[in-house]
């Protein structure tokens, strides 16, 4: 298993550096659209589409594309980032609440909708995140690595109280509060490297610091790092409803494409709702 870990995570570095720095936008648009419709796909199987899971995936593919084509990766609607934010916020409160009994009761085709919508905001922030510059999206990117790396450990060390056991219980309210602390020591150090070196873009935390000052700084990564255990917390919610232990072995030895970017689908809408107040 390790070993196979360790070679799909090498091939997806190879495709994925060369695509994040490369000078122009669209390869990491085009790379990511093709992991997003795998999404799509998984989405789809695991909500009860059945059949219809394959032309989720090409009809989710087929949106990111007219959203391309249209210019939206450079100019996008910033009502898409509101929408994606209240539907993770309202939607993502409701549906944790429901718990794994309560999410198989919404109808399947509100349940692919709201893949989709969800799916497509998400490509859609990181689309236009690269055209801002690597320095942004990277941080980003951190945010959502730092806070789960430090939830890993939080949480072994002193995690006695779980977050949602029915959902996911090895998740516990040390590890949140361990991530939350993790996401905002990685933003102050990245102000700090902002200043002391020339980069190619401001960091988000850069941005949120010269709108929002030192507490809006913080309070805005704590709601962040907050999002992204709401990605995953809800992914896993879909799969026990679905009695998938992953989304799908496209990924051999990391389970599926959802299974990799669950914190990061709530996550960086949302910020790019943020640096736009």
């Amino acid at each position: 298993m390790l070993k196979q870990r360790v070679i799909t995570a090498l091939v997806l570095i190879a495709f994925l550096l060369p695509a994040l720095f490369a000078p122009m936008a669209w390869p990491f648009a085009v790379l990511s659209l093709v992991l997003i419709t795998a999404a799509g796909w998984e989405w789809g199987r695991l909500n009860g589409a059945g059949l219809m899971a394959v032309p989720m995936g090409v009809l989710l593919a087929a949106a990111c594309a007219a959203a391309l084509w249209a210019g939206w990766g450079d100019a996008p609607p910033r009502m898409a980032w509101w929408l994606a934010m209240g539907v993770w916020v309202l939607g993502g409160t409701f549906a944790l609440r429901g718990g794994v009994t309560g999410w198989p009761r919404v109808p399947v085709v509100a349940r692919c909708v709201i893949g989709l919508v969800l799916l497509w905001t998400a490509w859609l922030a990181l689309a236009a995140a690269k055209t801002i510059g690597v320095n942004f999206i990277l941080s980003v990117f951190c945010l959502v690595w730092a806070a789960d790396i430090a939830a890993y450990f939080g949480g072994k060390a002193f995690g006695k109280r779980k977050l949602a056991p029915g959902i996911s219980p090895g998740k516990s309210w040390a590890g949140v509060w361990s991530g939350m602390l993790g996401a905002v020591a990685l933003a102050a150090s990245w102000v700090w490297l902002d200043t002391a070196f020339t980069m190619d873009s401001a960091s988000l935390y850069t941005r949120l610091y010269g709108r929002f000052s030192v507490i809006g700084l913080v309070g805005i990564v704590v709601f962040l790092a907050a999002m992204s255990v709401v990605g995953d917390l809800f992914e896993s919610l879909v799969k026990r409803a679905a009695g998938a232990k992953d989304s799908s072995r496209l990924l051999p030895g990391h389970g599926g494409v959802l299974d990799r970017v669950d914190a990061l689908l709530p996550v960086f809408p949302i910020a790019m709702a943020l640096i736009t107040v």
